[in-house]
């Protein structure tokens, strides 16, 4: 029988072996390396779109706000204007009120008694004047609760004075609210 050395054939194996295991390592190390440098510019690459997105976002959101600064400015103005067309209204509404106010006072005043000085405040009228007596006044009082346009008089101060040479008269100072028709019809049906 023949000598067969299989010590050689046992080693090239083995080293064909060890050699494929290194082949497969580096390979296995290279195709590792490879996905995990793919995934890593994937990430970037979304990480840059995610990025470009909040940008995108971020000047949409300054456009908003600045056109949200635009509309609250125009509404603003919107109020300013609806509140001088409200004034407005009331003014042309209420442009006949002074007339028929002072066409009013001239009929309420009885004879004997003269104002020396009439002031309004928006609705509140102040009457100082002169009378011949107190009664003089208190007919005025009741007159003015009688009109349309004048409501609840108020005698505030009143003081007799006399003269030297004839009899004495009598300084007032009256308050009153304007009114107006329409309004007295309202409280009187409320009333």
């Amino acid at each position: 029988m023949a000598k067969i050395n299989l010590l050689n054939w046992r080693e090239e194996r083995r080293k064909k072996i060890e050699q494929d295991f290194y082949v497969m390592l580096v390979s296995a190390a290279v195709f590792g390396s490879a996905i995990i440098f793919a995934v890593h510019l994937q990430l970037n690459a979304m990480i840059d779109q995610q990025a470009s997105r909040n940008n995108y976002l971020k000047t949409e959101i300054k456009k908003v706000e600045k056109a949200i600064a635009e509309i609250k400015t125009l509404e603003q103005k919107k109020t300013d204007l609806l509140s001088r067309m409200s004034v407005i209204q009331e003014l042309q509404g209420n442009r006949s009120d002074s007339v028929h106010l002072l066409d009013d006072l001239v009929r309420v005043l009885p004879e004997g008694l003269h104002l020396t000085k009439f002031e309004q405040k928006i609705k509140n009228l102040t009457f100082n004047g002169i009378a011949q007596s107190n009664a003089r006044v208190s007919a005025y009082m009741r007159n003015i609760e009688g009109s349309d346009w004048l409501v609840n008089p108020n005698l505030k101060v009143i003081q007799t004075k006399k003269k030297k040479n004839s009899g004495g008269y009598s300084q007032f100072t009256l308050t009153s609210k304007q009114s107006s028709p329409v309004e007295k019809n309202k409280k009187e049906k409320k009333g």
